[in-house]
């Protein structure tokens, strides 16, 4: 039997449990097999170890849409358009603000 891409990195994380890298390819995977609630859990713990620049914010704001958490997802949105300018990525972040005119107006 193969060992799966996030059994891998589960193995590399439980070795080096604060390796954001890790953290992050993990989150990736489960993103890919639309394992949602450890999406955001491992989304978070990636978050309150690294700065990200803005990417993983839009990764946990499409798992909370998803899950039918809306008022985290714009939460994760918002927060995704203060990190992406404060990293210089305009584009990112015009994206962001877009998405939540287009879908979380009030």
């Amino acid at each position: 039997m193969s060992t799966s891409r996030i059994e891998i990195f589960e193995q590399m994380l439980a070795n080096d449990p604060g390796n954001t890298a890790v953290l992050f390819g993990l989150a990736k995977e489960y993103e890919k097999v639309g394992q949602d609630e450890k999406l955001i859990e491992t989304l978070n713990r990636y978050l309150e170890a690294y700065d990200d620049e803005g990417n993983a914010f839009g990764m946990l704001a499409g798992a909370y849409e998803r899950m039918g958490q809306r008022d985290k997802a714009r939460e994760a949105y918002q927060r995704g358009v203060e990190t992406a300018q404060r990293h210089g990525h305009p584009g990112m972040a015009e994206e962001f603000r877009m998405t939540l005119a287009g879908n979380y107006e009030d």
